[in-house]
């Protein structure tokens, strides 16, 4: 739960991965307050480990295709598996590109994101492309991913469903603390949680405060019925 140590190789993968973003994908950039320099990469992580093959472990049916973080089930539905980073909203794009006909898309094991703003872009364009998000039983959904699944134009989760939360840490070791309440870099998640989590703009500044409740090296879990206060979801 700690900030990602990133590496020369890390380093060099994100930078060959935010070239390509940028052409794929126009617009993914953030702003900090006044609008003039991009926002920080940040990341929000709980338990970062490859849960890749274990997400399958048990399971009669064999995925049909993997694009980077999402491995298809069948051509109605897909499934996220590991952390997204730079290159997840491109990996969308060409997994949709490939199965148009998925609608749902599942959360088992989800740890987060290393790069939020590529992950709020990914988040709109889930939303954007009608999917529905759901969280099967035994499903742990954590930090970034979380809105991802708020992302879904219809939401259900099991109910024994745990979700985690925490601040974002940007790579110059920023915190949400470290911007006024009211700035950009601030308001675009509250932004975020009304348009495509559905939220009233109260609870979205309420969701909002609650993940800034704890620092990004701890995190928070919550229900899903602690979700629901906020979101709509269909818990069965």
């Amino acid at each position: 739960m700690s900030r990602i140590s990133f590496n020369l190789a890390r380093n060099i993968l994100h930078a060959l991965g935010a070239m390509v973003f940028a052409a794929t994908c126009p617009g993914a950039g953030f702003a900090r307050d006044g609008g003039h320099a991009p926002a920080a990469r940040s990341d929000r992580l709980v338990n970062l480990h490859s849960r890749y093959i274990d997400a399958w472990s048990g399971q009669a049916q064999v995925p049909i295709a993997q694009f980077g973080p999402f491995l298809v089930i069948d051509r109605t539905r897909a499934m996220l598996v590991r952390e997204t980073d730079t290159s997840a909203p491109r990996h969308f794009v060409r997994m949709m590109a490939s199965f148009p006909t998925i609608r749902v898309l599942e959360f088992r094991d989800c740890p987060g994101t290393l790069d939020d703003n590529a992950n709020l872009v990914l988040g709109r364009m889930i939303h954007e492309r009608g999917l529905a998000t759901d969280v099967p039983p035994g499903g742990s959904v954590r930090s970034g991913a979380v809105d991802l699944f708020l992302a879904g134009v219809r939401r259900t989760a099991a109910a024994d469903a745990t979700f985690a939360v925490h601040a974002w840490l940007d790579e110059d070791g920023l915190r949400p603390t470290s911007f006024a309440p009211d700035s950009p870099v601030n308001r675009k998640y509250v932004q975020f949680y009304r348009e495509m989590g559905g939220m009233a703009p109260d609870a979205a500044a309420a969701f909002y405060d609650l993940t800034n409740s704890v620092p990004n090296e701890q995190a928070l879990w919550l229900s899903v019925r602690d979700i629901a206060r906020f979101a709509v979801i269909d818990i069965r």
